[in-house]
């Protein structure tokens, strides 16, 4: 080999490099969207790491992973996304939990600044969840918190849905 094919090679070989490097960039990237729970970004990030580098097996495997997790990915980022926002002061005194619910809700609104609006759901045929009479008073509190209080309170439980969350007897 002489010394120009040798300089002629070594580029391609440095775009390797880079591409390889691109691709696990775009691949960790995806990971830490999947992680959060925004499945969509995640499935962009992996398919972009497989055009960059179609043999990233890593990719291929989360990829698939994704299509099989995808309603349980955004379940856990909803969840996620609802229950985080801090609420600097939450009182209800013996209210109904629908009641409850309702001002959580305008609570994470407006914390929120209206990024975030929970469609709650109560899902109860005998409507004995809505009836259940709370009082809580918490201060500096992550909405998921309070929302897991009041639960324990009405003896329900909750599902985390793509558009809504759902609050079921227990």
């Amino acid at each position: 080999m002489t010394m120009a094919a040798t300089l002629f090679e070594l580029p391609a070989q440095a775009q390797q490099t880079n591409g390889a490097k691109e691709a696990d960039a775009a691949f960790y990237s995806a990971v830490a969207h999947e992680k959060a729970g925004d499945a969509a970004a995640a499935r962009i990030g992996y398919e972009k790491a497989l055009k960059l580098n179609p043999r990233h097996a890593n990719a291929r495997y989360r990829l698939g992973q994704l299509k099989i997790n995808y309603d349980r990915i955004v379940s856990k980022g909803q969840e996620q996304k609802i229950g985080s926002v801090m609420i600097p002061e939450f009182n209800v005194d013996d209210a109904d939990f629908g009641d409850a619910l309702e001002a959580l809700s305008i609570h994470i609104e407006t914390q929120s600044k209206e990024k975030i609006t929970p469609n709650f759901i109560i899902q109860d045929p005998s409507k004995g969840i809505a009836a259940k009479k709370i009082t809580l008073r918490m201060k500096n509190a992550p909405s998921g918190e309070i929302l897991n209080y009041m639960l324990q309170m009405a003896k329900a439980k909750v599902r985390y849905d793509k558009h809504a969350v759902v609050i079921m007897p227990h």
